[in-house]
């Protein structure tokens, strides 16, 4: 299947680096951004600027380090779409669950940004691209999809390699 029409874009962002002072006392969900992630968020939402990749839809885990995340990048990227806070993507969810998030996307979206966290971005772009990529924290990474629906994106086997990894940036300059 050729690019163009038949093409979904999806750009796969770990949440900027959290705070780990009182870790102790805060459970996992509820860890803010450190000053380094704040700088990160607001760094890659002015990438998507620069590229003129500004998703029509952006999707987050609930966890507060995903959410202020989001946050960041839609205030330096220009992104004035919704934001949905989906639980399905916390933490131990599965690449297979960001699958059915992906499915359940109206395909009036071709470019779609969803936020969450380690190890399931690194397994989903294993599984639609059959590249293994390490996604640091604030790393954005853009698949390009050959497909016409969202819901064309199924689980079947452990690599479906339906799309092409067209980059993935980090926050620091010069790091791939």
């Amino acid at each position: 299947m050729a690019l163009g029409d038949d093409k979904k874009t999806l750009f796969l962002l770990r949440h900027a680096k959290s705070s780990w002072k009182n870790n102790n006392y805060l459970p996992d969900h509820d860890r803010p951004l450190n000053k380094r992630g704040q700088k990160q968020g607001l760094k890659m939402g002015k990438l998507l600027k620069e590229l003129n990749a500004i998703p029509e839809y952006v999707v987050t885990s609930t966890a507060k380090r995903a959410v202020d995340t989001s946050n960041l990048i839609v205030e330096s990227s220009g992104y004035h779409g919704r934001i949905d806070l989906d639980p399905s993507l916390y933490h131990q969810t599965s690449a297979d669950q960001f699958i059915k998030t992906l499915n359940n996307m109206p395909d009036i979206y071709t470019r779609v940004l969803l936020i969450g966290h380690n190890p399931s971005l690194e397994v989903l772009i294993k599984k639609l691209t059959n590249r293994e990529e390490i996604m640091k924290t604030c790393s954005l990474a853009q698949i390009d999809l050959r497909v016409k629906s969202w819901k064309d994106i199924v689980c079947e086997g452990e690599n479906m390699i339906i799309g092409s990894l067209v980059n993935i940036w980090h926050p620091n300059l010069n790091e791939k």
